[in-house]
């Protein structure tokens, strides 16, 4: 097998993707828990930026920035349902805050 003429930025992209999306979770979780689901504005604004940097680079790049940027949009969603997963119970609360 050859491997000179095979192409790897594909499989690059979909790990990162995936490194990426796992760091994101963990992310949500944490920051709803620390400061609340009020934090999704920072979420937006990095999102924002990296949106800008997917526009302006070169490919590779362009690609990572934007993978980046919709991860972190789909994050700000995803502040809002771990939010409604801590009132139901089926998250972990932070007893040194109070919950509407």
């Amino acid at each position: 097998m050859d491997f000179s003429n095979m192409y790897f930025s594909g499989f690059f992209i979909g790990f990162i993707s995936l490194i990426i999306i796992g760091i994101c979770h963990p992310l949500v979780v944490k920051m709803e828990y620390h400061h609340s689901k009020k934090s999704w504005k920072l979420l937006f604004v990095i999102g924002i930026l990296f949106l800008g940097v997917s526009l302006i680079t070169s490919s590779f790049i362009s690609v990572l920035a934007g993978i980046i940027a919709f991860s972190l949009f789909w994050s700000c969603i995803e502040l809002f349902k771990q939010h409604k997963r801590v009132l139901l119970g089926r998250a972990k609360k932070n007893p040194l805050r109070t919950y509407e």
